[in-house]
């Protein structure tokens, strides 16, 4: 008897093993409670973001190659109304007035991304190194520390340069690992002396389901139910190689960091006392985020996915699974490849089980995790026809973040909300509201214990937003995209967010109330001077050759 029992207890003992992390995280309980005033730990670190390819403009000067997105914005019918980042914001040009306008918001870090064509034309370095790129960044990055803003630099925002994508079918294909990785060498190389956080890939989640498997975005393939899996396969490896030639090479002298980008939306269970709906929703937290923060916080794939892409696609009649697997070998080299976790975050949707039946033609990565996204209609959506605002999505994010891994070094690296409309709002008293909650629920997460360092607001600018063009505006600075300039104007919510800033936190319902009206009524001011910059905007435009045609966006 005593060796059965030695194995039962055994057995059950693996059993709780593999289900603790899982079960650390409460499903059931989802206390949204009130607003809490109080302050965020000392030093922590408040920002803006931005990214190359959705602000710089200069798409083809100065030496700069092709990137993915040059070419799939140029064809027609991809983006909204056919527009294109190639001026953009002309951030390229406005480093000095844009670095004056974080100076102004207080702001104590600048997220934003390398163009790896700009640098590397080809992508291939042996090639060639564009040092008028080097130059540009040089410049940017000198301008932030002199005024005492500290560079937060993202290695990878969807820009592959072309001639990778067309040589080797990009992400498809193993060998981008060690061209990004000695792109990611030049840039620690020339840079690294002032940088201290490194972030290797923004969202790959995109990168993997837009870029290869529906098409929306560059490079448009729709390799439906493999394509996605092999992209995010390689950009792991090319994150750890990355992370790894930082920790041998650069971290004794340079004293950074390296972590990596993650978006997670959040998934709440329909009904959180439905085992289905739990599990649905684990699922689809576990195929966003884990997808990627699984195997570099613990070497591998969550083992849902493993189990229902494998399973499926046995029942495809295929001899392997549609998701490929690491190696032994692979995993030591993955895990632990994070120094910090940056998250993006927008928005919630609730989770219910929901199979998806099963044919060779019509896999897919959705049809994969067998689950209906939902949404509540009382939720408010001012812009992008996917982000809801849901504050306390976010608690339960970075609750579920710190439960799952360890409680990691977290930054937020994306957070904010868009409008969508055809008049100019410059008054944003939705988006004040949104920050207002959104930086609360992130308060309550510190005060839950959740390793929070640093906050990135999303966005500085208003700018190209992807295959929407310029159609959402996520900023706290419009941008009048129909002047040549592209002059920038402050939003009300730049008041309010500085105001979080310097007080680092929400200290007391009186003065956090007092700042909402102050913010609206100096907006007030600045929808004047925008009006009078498009009326005398509009009087030379009636002038022949002064705004020729293509100069527009």
């Amino acid at each position: 008897m005593m060796p059965r029992c030695a194995f039962s207890v055994c057995h059950v003992f693996m059993l709780v093993l593999c289900l603790s992390a899982a079960e650390d995280f409460d499903w059931t309980k989802n206390d949204h409670g009130s607003f809490y005033y109080g302050t965020f730990p000392a030093g922590f670190s408040w920002g803006a973001g931005s990214s190359a390819y959705q602000t710089e403009g200069a798409w083809d000067k100065d030496g700069k190659g092709l990137s993915i997105w040059d070419v799939f914005s140029h064809k027609k019918g991809k983006i909204q109304q056919n527009e294109t980042g190639d001026s953009s914001c002309e951030g390229y040009y406005r480093v000095k007035d844009d670095v004056s306008l974080m100076k102004e918001l207080k702001l104590n870090h600048y997220r934003f991304s390398i163009s790896w064509p700009r640098l590397i034309p080809t992508g291939i370095k042996s090639d060639h190194i564009n040092e008028k790129g080097i130059q540009y960044y040089d410049e940017l990055i000198d301008h932030l520390l002199e005024n005492k803003i500290t560079p937060i630099v993202t290695l990878y925002h969807w820009d592959l340069p072309q001639v990778l994508q067309e040589k080797y079918g990009g992400w498809q294909n193993i060998s981008m690992v060690n061209h990004f990785n000695e792109f990611a060498n030049l840039c620690f190389e020339r840079f690294g002396n002032r940088i201290k956080y490194w972030i290797t890939f923004n969202n790959p989640w995109s990168v993997a389901v837009e870029g290869y498997e529906t098409g929306e975005h560059a490079p448009g393939l729709k390799l439906r139910g493999t394509g996605a899996y092999r992209a995010a396969h390689h950009i792991i490896k090319a994150h750890a190689k990355v992370w790894h030639t930082y920790d041998t090479q650069w971290r004794g002298k340079q004293k950074g960091l390296v972590g990596i980008s993650l978006s997670g939306d959040w998934g709440e269970p329909v009904d959180i006392s439905n085992q289905k709906d739990i599990e649905a929703a684990e699922r689809y937290v576990q195929f966003y985020l884990g997808w990627f923060a699984t195997p570099v916080f613990h070497g591998d794939y969550p083992q849902v996915m493993k189990d229902f892409i494998g399973r499926k696609s046995v029942q495809q009649g295929l001899g392997t699974s549609r998701l490929p697997s690491f190696s032994p070998q692979e995993k030591s080299y993955i895990k632990g490849t994070c120094d910090f976790l940056g998250i993006g975050h927008f928005t919630t949707r609730y989770i219910t089980q929901k199979n998806n039946p099963l044919s060779r033609s019509s896999s897919s990565y959705f049809a994969d995790r067998d689950l209906a996204e939902l949404v509540d209609p009382r939720w408010p959506d001012p812009g992008s026809e996917w982000l809801y605002s849901v504050p306390w999505g976010f608690r339960r994010l970075l609750n579920f973040v710190k439960t799952q891994y360890g409680n990691p070094m977290i930054y937020v690296t994306e957070n904010g909300v868009s409008e969508k409309m055809l008049c100019t709002e410059l008054c944003d008293d939705w988006r004040i509201q949104y920050y207002k909650d959104y930086i609360n629920e992130m308060l309550k997460a510190i005060k839950d214990g959740v390793n929070v360092k640093g906050y990135t607001a999303w966005s500085l600018l208003d700018k190209f937003e992807w295959d929407e063009g310029y159609s959402e505006r996520f900023g706290l600075y419009y941008v009048d995209f129909r002047n040549k300039n592209k002059p920038r104007y402050p939003k009300a919510s730049v008041q309010f967010y500085k105001r979080v800033i310097t007080s680092n936190g929400f200290p007391n319902q009186r003065e956090v109330e007092n700042w909402r009206r102050k913010a609206i009524e100096t907006c007030s001011s600045s929808n004047q001077l925008l009006a009078a910059a498009r009326r005398k905007s509009k009087e030379h435009a009636e002038m022949p050759k002064v705004w020729p045609v293509h100069d527009e966006v």
